[in-house]
């Protein structure tokens, strides 16, 4: 990963939005027209280029623009990819099975250890409640290869 000038920190890296409504502009500032609106808090995005206090992110669709800072937060979410998948009991394969997620579901990255292929998420249950697991790395979108998040 690259570093940044502007402040410091790798890029690319994962984020998420902080507001329900976080405008996408076509450039670095507010004169660049707005492309397109997000409406969902958390939603887990990659910042990929800055430009003092604006960042280029891109969503998991590869869909790319410029927020302002204040419209980016640390924490860190994560979207499941490809197909229906597992969340286990414990960082293993033959874990127990504690629910399965479609793809496009968005939750919590609580976690991801070095050298490990699975990370603990969180994922809201439509019907009450919270699911809390691991799911193999490659299944999430939100987390780079080989990254440690703690």
């Amino acid at each position: 990963m690259a570093q940044t000038e502007s402040t410091g920190l790798p890029l690319p890296r994962f984020v998420s939005l902080r507001a329900n409504e976080v405008n996408l502009r076509t450039g670095p500032g507010t004169r660049y027209p707005i492309e397109w609106t997000y409406t969902r808090k958390d939603l887990p995005v990659e910042i990929v280029a800055e430009f003092e206090t604006w960042r280029k992110i891109r969503d998991w669709q590869g869909i790319e623009g410029w927020v302002h800072q204040t419209m980016v937060s640390s924490r860190r979410m994560m979207t499941v990819t490809g197909e229906t998948r597992t969340v286990y009991a414990s960082p293993e394969e033959n874990a127990a099975p504690v629910a399965r997620v479609e793809a496009g579901v968005f939750g919590r990255l609580w976690q991801c250890p070095r050298g490990k292929e699975f990370c603990k998420v969180e994922i809201e249950n439509p019907k009450g409640g919270n699911v809390q697991g691991w799911m193999r790395r490659d299944d999430l979108w939100g987390v780079q290869k080989g990254e440690v998040v703690e």
